[in-house]
């Protein structure tokens, strides 16, 4: 049971931003540096804030988190709330496709890494053929 009325909590929770991945993002910085890859950016401004972009290769790239983007398998919604949590992370797949698309239209490549693939060798394959 809540302490908060319903309104109370969601003035609360509309207070909260998000900080980003923090741990996934150092996660692939590391990677990034000992591989030798460079000319990355964070926070450069573009639609969706990409976790990185490349800006003379026009490459974004999002770390997402398997929970909050609805990872095919590995996402476990909880049971309470249940409703709630399905159309949330609903919403944020269709956040994904849609700065996928619009990117893709400006003539960007998007990589999409799930957090749980940022230090395998496949991702940085994909990254390094999407970088040429």
């Amino acid at each position: 049971m809540d302490t908060f009325s319903r309104k109370e909590r969601s003035r609360i929770m509309a207070r909260v931003r998000s900080s980003g991945n923090e741990s996934t993002e150092k996660a692939l910085i590391s990677v990034l540096r000992t591989r030798g890859i460079t000319g990355w950016r964070r926070s450069y401004p573009l639609f969706g804030k990409p976790d990185f972009a490349f800006p003379k290769a026009r490459v974004a790239v999002f770390v997402d988190g398997c929970f909050w983007h609805g990872h095919p398998e590995k996402c476990r919604v909880p049971q309470a709330n249940r409703a709630y949590w399905l159309e949330k992370i609903s919403r944020n797949v269709k956040r994904d496709k849609l700065v996928t698309r619009t990117l893709r239209e400006k003539r960007w490549k998007v990589i999409r890494i799930w957090e749980d693939s940022v230090n395998k060798p496949s991702t940085l394959a994909r990254l390094r053929k999407a970088l040429g």
